[in-house]
């Protein structure tokens, strides 16, 4: 199992089995936590980076809660405008110094492979929030731990999983992560949709066929969503040349109650990693689905707040310690 303690996050290639059930055994615990049940201390006095330069918002807000639900402190920069790097100053140097005020840092980067670098050097924890097209880790755990806990509800597991990947697959991120996790799995069955210019990297492919699984690429809905998860993604306009380019993809692969009821089982759980597109030409996810149980997407968001405290707590070497530093909530909330 994976070593957690003081180590960088940067890749799920990091992870096998047993240290995924680790986290998101973790995760669980954090739930009173993210719930406002009880209060959860043992990190005060620790402090998070959050350097994000690339727009976020469900990611960087989650990190930060995350933290401030262990009771750690946050300081953020958002955007490379606002920071050293529009002056020159290389990623190796603003970690060496960022790491120096900080106990851990999460970081979000437009370039690919750009958190690794910056990590060597880093002297505390660095966790990947996302780099350019080429992962999102803590998506993909926290992915993994919604399709594990609405699976549940009937009876299933991640093992035997059926599986729809659809839209932006070439520079989606978050599905190249999630692909290399469920490979790890047993007897998964995995349909791609989308054109064939925005299809799955053949290297992605690769993991899950070597892997012994299942893998069906069609630019068709029709016939191929009588699945498990429908995992939904957006046209990624930032990874393209233009908008023009981008806008001639948005919208092929929309999903309404229709085509759910049409083509999905009862089953079917949809999931979208947001931010959802739901201007006219894109309609990703009609607003019809809203009142869908199965539509897991704001579940999902949510998530991401208990996996990233596994996250923390795991790095930092709490997770044994939780029930020991908590307090009970004092103002009134609606969360459960």
């Amino acid at each position: 199992m994976m070593k957690f303690e003081g180590n960088h996050i940067l890749s799920v290639s990091q992870f096998d089995r047993e240290s995924i059930s680790r986290i998101l055994e973790i995760s669980t615990l954090m739930a009173p936590y993210a719930m406002r049940k009880k209060r959860c201390h043992v990190l005060d006095g620790a402090i998070l980076s959050n350097l994000f330069f690339e727009p976020s918002t469900r990611t960087r807000v989650s990190f930060g809660t995350a933290f401030n639900l262990l009771g750690g402190f946050v300081r953020e920069t958002v955007g490379q405008e606002n920071s050293s790097l529009s002056k020159g100053e290389s990623l190796f140097d603003t970690a060496r110094v960022i790491s120096g005020y900080s106990d851990v840092i999460a970081m979000r980067h437009p370039a690919m492979h750009s958190v690794a670098d910056f990590a060597k050097g880093s002297s505390v924890p660095v966790i990947n929030g996302g780099d350019g097209a080429n992962e999102h880790p803590t998506q993909a755990l926290l992915d993994l731990f919604t399709i594990q806990s609405e699976m549940a509800r009937y009876d299933m597991g991640l093992d035997g999983l059926n599986i729809v990947l659809m839209g932006d697959l070439k520079h989606g991120r978050t599905v190249h992560s999630l692909s290399k996790l469920i490979s790890l799995y047993n007897n998964i069955k995995v349909t791609m949709i989308a054109p064939k210019a925005l299809q799955m990297p053949d290297s992605i492919v690769d993991t899950l066929t070597n892997a012994g699984h299942e893998v069906v690429m069609t630019d068709k809905i029709e016939g191929n969503l009588a699945c498990d998860v429908i995992y939904q993604t957006r046209i990624q306009q930032e990874r393209f040349a233009s908008k023009d380019e981008a806008d001639l993809y948005r919208g092929h692969f929309s999903l309404n109650r229709k085509i759910y009821q049409q083509y999905c089982h009862q089953h079917t759980v949809i999931m979208h990693p947001l931010p959802r597109d739901s201007r006219v030409e894109a309609n990703e996810l009609d607003i019809d689905l809203n009142d869908l149980d199965n539509l897991a997407i704001f579940r999902q968001a949510q998530n991401g707040v208990l996996v990233r405290m596994a996250l923390f707590a795991l790095s930092l070497v709490v997770e044994s310690r939780l029930s020991h530093y908590e307090k009970p909530v004092t103002w009134h909330t609606n969360k459960y």
